[in-house]
C-alpha cells in the first residue's frame, strides 16, 4: 500500500498528544526515552536514559568519554536552567608544551586534546538533582544493547572503514572494540561492546553496595566514575601510552586522574534574548551557543513574518547576519572563568543597530568583520582552506557535519524531551567518538578530543590555558512564547549547529511552519568563518545549499557574490524539536540521515 502524505511539505506528521514526546537522532533511543515516561518517570529520568542509549547506537557520534550542555525547564523549579558537561583542558596542558612538540595546532585525534570527559558527571547531577527514578531504572536500557548488542547503522559502519587502517596501525585497542575479527563491521549487523555494558555495570554496584537513598547512591556513581576505577584506568592509559596522531607524530596523553577529581559539572543560568514574542535560551560563550541571539538580534531589524524560506532575500539575508555573529564569536567568545566576554553589549540594540549596516542586501561579504568593544576582543585568526576536505575526514579529526563536511564519518546527537508535567530539556551530547581516539581498553571506550578548539597564541579568548574549558560548538536550545516554557530543538553539526538552529526558528515564528515542516524545508550552511576543529580553516564567502532549494534562488545568490555549492537533496543538518503548547505536547525529527525518529502519544 503506498502511503500518500496529506501535506506536501513534510515527510511525515508531526507528533501530537498530551502524556509526553521524545525525539532524537536514532529511533532506539526515543523508543527507550519514551519507556521511561511509560514507566512514570520525568523528562529528566528519560533525558538520562536516552543518552546513554545514544551512546550505544551511534558510537562515531558520541560516547562515555565526551563532553555535553544541557538546557532545561523545570516545573518544579519554575526556571530554565544550563548544565555545563564540558570538562576543561587538563592542568597539565599548556601552550608551551605542544610549542616544545612542534606543533602550531592542537591534533585534532589522537590523547593529546583530551579534556576531563564530563557526559557521566552532568547526567548524574540531572538525575540527582531533577529526576525521580533509580540509577539502575536508568542505566539498565543502554548496558543491555551493550552486552547484548543492537543494528550497527550504516554511517556507523562508513565511518570504521574510513578509519580501520589506523586502527590496525596505530590504535589496536580500538580495532579490538570496534573491527571484531580485524573486519569492518557491516550495516545492520549486531553489534556489541561488552566492555562498556560492564564498565557502567560495575558503576552501579560499586554505587549501590553503600547503601543510602536514591541520591547517596547517585553521588556515590559520581566519586566511582571521576576518582574510582574510571579515572585510574584512563589515568594509566593517558600517561603510559604513545599515540599516532593527525601531527604525524605519537604523542603521551596530559589527562590525569587528579584532572577529573577536581571537576564537577555546573549548573548555571542561560543567555537570552528577546524575539518579539519569544525569549530564546542559550549556554553561555564557553560554548558557541550566543551566535544564536547575535543573529536574532540582527535579524530583528528586518521583517520577516510571510517570508518564503527559499527565496535568495531571505537566505542571503540570514547568511550576511550568521558571517557577523560567528566573526564576533571568534573575537569575543571564551570561558568566562578565564575571559571576560561582553555578552549585554553583542546583545544591545545599539550594537546590532550598527552592525546592522554592513549587511548589503545586494552583495556577499568576503570579510571576516567582528565588532569592536572597547577593551575586549582579540584578532580572527584565519586559516584558508585549500578546498578539499578528504584528507581531514579520512584523518578521523574534527566533528564533521551531515552534508558536504560530513559525507564520511557523520556528526554527533542530539535529543528534545517534554513530558505530561511541562519539564522540558534539550542536549546535543558529543565527542568521545570511535574515530578520534583510542579506546581506553578496561573502559571500551575513547576519550573526546575537545581541546583541538583552542589556539596556541598568547592574548586570545581562545588561548589554551590550564584548566580552561574549550569553546564548545555543542548548543541546544529552548524557547519561552509569551512568557511560557515553549519548544525545545537543536541539531548535531559541528559550527553548523547554530545557523540550523536559527534557520528552524525562523521557518517557524515568520513562514508558518509546524514544527516538521521547518525541519524537512531545504536548508544551508555557510563555511565563511573559522572551523572550530583542526585544521581550523575558512572557506571565505562559500555557501552550501541542499539540492531542493530552488535554481532561480542559486542563480541569484551566486550573482550576488556567494560561492555557491550544491549539496544533496536532503544533506542539511539532522534537527529534532520538541514543544509545550498545553495540553498539547508535539515532536518532529529530521528525515535525513534516515535515523532520527519522534515518538509521543
Amino acid at each position: 500500500m503506498k502511503l500518500i502524505n496529506p501535506n506536501p511539505f513534510t515527510t511525515r506528521p508531526e507528533i501530537v498528544g498530551t502524556f509526553g514526546v521524545v525525539t532524537s537522532t536514532h529511533w532506539i533511543a526515543t523508543a527507550v526515552g519514551m519507556g521511561i515516561l511509560e514507566r512514570g518517570g520525568n523528562a529528566f529520568d528519560a533525558a538520562v536514559a536516552t543518552a546513554l542509549t545514544l551512546q550505544v547506537c551511534e558510537p562515531h557520534l558520541c560516547g562515555p568519554g565526551g563532553d555535553v550542555p544541557l538546557i532545561l525547564n523545570s516545573v518544579k523549579k519554575g526556571k530554565t536552567e544550563v548544565i555545563c558537561g564540558q570538562g576543561p583542558i587538563p592542568g597539565l596542558a599548556t601552550i608551551g608544551h605542544f610549542k616544545g612538540l612542534g606543533l602550531d595546532l592542537i591534533p585534532g585525534t589522537g590523547v593529546l586534546p583530551a579534556c576531563v570527559p564530563g557526559t557521566f558527571d552532568a547526567y548524574m547531577l540531572l538525575l540527582r538533582d531533577y529526576g525521580t527514578m533509580s540509577l539502575s531504572e536508568v542505566l539498565s536500557p543502554a548496558i543491555g544493547y551493550w552486552l547484548n548488542g543492537y543494528p550497527l547503522v550504516e554511517r556507523a559502519s562508513a565511518t570504521i572503514a574510513t578509519v580501520a587502517d589506523n586502527f590496525r596501525d596505530n590504535w589496536p585497542t580500538s580495532a579490538a572494540v570496534f573491527m571484531p575479527g580485524g573486519k569492518v563491521p557491516k550495516p545492520m549487523e549486531t553489534f556489541t561492546n561488552k566492555a562498556v555494558g560492564n564498565t557502567y555495570a560495575r558503576i552501579i554496584k560499586e554505587a549501590e553496595s553503600g547503601g543510602g537513598n536514591r541520591e547517596a547512591i547517585i553521588e556515590r556513581a559520581r566519586k566511582v566514575w571521576s576518582q574510582g576505577f574510571v579515572a585510574e584506568a584512563i589515568d594509566r592509559f593517558y600517561t603510559q601510552q604513545e599515540i599516532m596522531d593527525v601531527s604525524g607524530q605519537r604523542n603521551k596523553g596530559l589527562l590525569r586522574g587528579n584532572d577529573m577529581a577536581k571537576w564537577e559539572a555546573t549548573i548555571e543560568a542561560p543567555v537570552t534574548y528577546d524575539y518579539g514574542r519569544y525569549t530564546v535560551c542559550k549556554a553561555g560563550p564557553w560554548s558557541q551557543a550566543p551566535v544564536v541571539l547575535q543573529q536574532l538580534a540582527l535579524l530583528k531589524g528586518y521583517n520577516l513574518d510571510g517570508a518564503d524560506p527559499t527565496s535568495a532575500d531571505f537566505i542571503h539575508t540570514v547568511v550576511e547576519a550568521s558571517k557577523l555573529a560567528y566573526a564576533d564569536r571568534e573575537s569575543f567568545y571564551g570561558d568566562p572563568k578565564f575571559v571576560d566576554v561582553p555578552m549585554q553589549t553583542l546583545l544591545s540594540d545599539a550594537y546590532n543597530n550598527d552592525r546592522r549596516k554592513l549587511i548589503d542586501p545586494n552583495k556577499a561579504s568576503m570579510e571576516q568583520r567582528p565588532g569592536k568593544v572597547d577593551g575586549y576582543g582579540g584578532v580572527v585568526k584565519l586559516r584558508v582552506a585549500d578546498g578539499s576536505r578528504a584528507a581531514v575526514a579520512a584523518s578521523g579529526a574534527g566533528e564533521p557535519t551531515v552534508g558536504r563536511m560530513g559525507q564520511m564519518s557523520g556528526d554527533t546527537v542530539h535529543f528534545d524531551i517534554v513530558d505530561r508535567e511541562g519539564n522540558m530539556i534539550s542536549s546535543t551530547p558529543s565527542g568521545g567518538w570511535l574515530h578520534g581516539s583510542p579506546v581506553v581498553p578496561e573502559l571500551g571506550f575513547p576519550i573526546g578530543t575537545r581541546g583541538q578548539m583552542f589556539w596556541l597564541e598568547e592574548g586570545l579568548p581562545g588561548s589554551l590555558a590550564p584548566g580552561k574549558r574549550p569553546r564548545t560548538t555543542l548548543t541546544p536550545t529552548l524557547a519561552h512564547r509569551d512568557g511560557e516554557p515553549y519548544m525545545v530543538w537543536g541539531s548535531p553539526g559541528g559550527d553548523q549547529q547554530d545557523q540550523w538552529i536559527t534557520q528552524m526558528f525562523l521557518r517557524h515564528v515568520h513562514c508558518g511552519m509546524n514544527l516538521q515542516e521547518a525541519i524537512d524545508a531545504p536548508a544551508w550552511h555557510s563555511e565563511h568563518f573559522p572551523s572550530s576543529f583542526w585544521p581550523r580553516t575558512a572557506r571565505p564567502g562559500v555557501l552550501v545549499l541542499e539540492g531542493r532549494v530552488p535554481e532561480e534562488t542559486a542563480k541569484d545568490l551566486k550573482k550576488r557574490g556567494h560561492k555557491v555549492e550544491m549539496n544533496d537533496d536532503w544533506s542539511e543538518g539532522r534537527l529534532t524539536a520538541a514543544s509545550r503548547q498545553d495540553p498539547w505536547r508535539k515532536a518532529a525529527a529530521n528525515p535525513r540521515g534516515m535515523q532520527g525518529y519522534a515518538a509521543g502519544r
